[in-house]
């Protein structure tokens, strides 16, 4: 019998379940029926290669394995096809990458590095729009409109859209509070906005099925209810365990996302922050609510707050509304989190205060604890990869990260300038002490640390 558990969380849980039913995500209501499966692992396999997680990168990494590399690889889930992130995201397609600018970039490693990895960013989304052509799943170009929540935070859009014109190349538009009442929404939030012209929305379970179809097309297979419980090397050779049997495997890449327990690989243990991010969908809006909140377009929205809240009007004129929220997996379920969502809705659209919600979901961010995604072989010796830590910015990207990570294990990746990129040589790293000490011995107070840095954001975001 399919369960579903609410209040799992990955900093405690060893595994993320076994054959659970799908979160009740407005993405699964309206999705159809996924794709056939293999079933759960019975009994020992040797393999080539195998994937672990069939979010959007596992699915796309067994898709360019098999399209590109003639590959076919095994891919394990513990419970449902795409049953993590890639069905609970806002399914907003941008030309990022997890949670710093490009400005940030910068900062960080440099004018040149930084270019260069805007290159492969870009790379990235021009491939994801080329599979929402393919793939059909309710694709919505038009670009992602960037909303200033406060008069003070005009500066910093103006000051990013800059960046972006004058080194990058990009040619994002700044609008006042009219022009986004005029030509997008009547958000009573809104300040003025960036408009960046690079962004899709999509419904992300129908993309993601739409990719697993492709990649069982070339003959990949995935088998789901078959957690890996524990994973060791013998004799070069990796042995993932299932609770019905043991995988021998040549080649291993852990795609597991937000889901990521702490004892599924030694590599990956304390590397990770997962984040909880709330969802709700409305019932469809009538003709009036439509005119009351004067939306004119379905691109999605994102505002300013650290606390961001993301947002669009989907196609079925449903309005989606998320943002981060508890901090630990058994607070999820707290009225205080589905309130404060509600809130948000009602502040930004008051037309809409108290209006019916039909689903309400939420699921966890793989977020790195320097902000930024890696897609690495951590141990030279070893044929184990990982891609993950996108920070809430992976639904464009994770497929690039997948292509990515296909040539690595098919050992295409000597050649390639882009393999030189901070997110290809540098593993993911332990959580730091004021940005410069990082040690596994802070890994038991990231709870604490995030739950104070949540009341400081709140407090910038609102008061300060």
């Amino acid at each position: 019998m399919q369960v579903y558990n609410p209040l799992h969380d990955p900093l405690r849980d060893s595994i993320p379940g076994i054959n659970q039913h799908y979160s009740p995500t407005y993405w699964v209501a309206t999705a159809g029926t996924p794709p056939p499966n293999n079933g759960s692992i019975q009994g020992d396999i040797d393999v080539d290669v195998v994937i672990v997680g069939s979010g959007a990168t596992g699915i796309a990494t067994s898709l360019y394995l098999a399209q590109e590399h003639g590959i076919q690889a095994i891919i394990l889930e513990a419970n449902q096809s795409a049953w993590g992130c890639s069905s609970r995201n806002g399914g907003q397609g941008q030309n990022a990458s997890g949670r710093l600018s490009r400005s940030q970039w910068i900062e960080r490693w440099g004018l040149d590095t930084a270019k260069k990895l805007d290159k492969e960013i870009r790379m990235g989304f021009d491939n994801f729009a080329q599979l929402t052509t393919e793939i059909e799943c309710e694709a919505t170009p038009g670009g992602h409109l960037y909303i200033a929540h406060r008069p003070d935070k005009l500066a910093y859009l103006q000051h990013e859209a800059d960046v972006k014109h004058k080194i990058f190349g990009y040619n994002p538009k700044i609008l006042t509070k009219a022009e986004i009442k005029e030509r997008y929404c009547d958000d009573h939030d809104a300040h003025g906005a960036m408009l960046e012209e690079e962004g899709i929305g999509i419904h992300p379970l129908k993309f993601n099925f739409g990719m697993l179809k492709k990649a069982q097309a070339l003959g990949v297979k995935i088998y789901t209810g078959s957690p890996v419980t524990e994973s060791k090397v013998i004799n070069g050779i990796h042995h993932l365990y299932t609770p019905n049997g043991v995988l021998r495997a040549k080649r291993v890449a852990f795609c597991t996302g937000g889901y990521t327990g702490q004892n599924l690989n030694g590599a990956l243990k304390n590397k990770l922050l997962p984040v909880l991010s709330n969802s709700i969908v409305t019932r469809p809006l009538t003709s009036s609510e439509i005119a009351a909140t004067q939306f004119h377009s379905h691109v999605f929205i994102t505002d300013t707050r650290k606390l961001r809240f993301y947002y669009r009007l989907l196609k079925d004129n449903r309005l989606q509304i998320g943002s981060r929220s508890a901090v630990i997996g058994s607070d999820a379920s707290n009225p205080k989190h589905y309130q404060l969502l509600l809130d948000g809705l009602a502040r930004k659209f008051p037309p809409l205060a108290g209006i019916k919600i039909d689903y309400s979901w939420w699921g966890w961010v793989d977020m790195s604890h320097d902000m930024m995604p890696r897609i690495i072989k951590p141990n030279p010796e070893n044929n184990l990869w990982y891609a993950l830590g996108y920070g809430g910015n992976g639904v464009s990207f994770s497929t690039w990260a997948g292509k990515r990570l296909a040539q690595r294990i098919a050992g295409k990746d000597h050649s390639e300038p882009a393999f030189s990129l901070p997110i290809y040589t540098s593993q993911l790293e332990y959580p730091n002490l004021f940005g410069k000490i990082k040690s596994e011995l802070f890994a038991p107070f990231r709870r604490l640390g995030q739950a104070l840095l949540y009341k400081w954001y709140w407090l910038k975001d609102e008061i300060i």
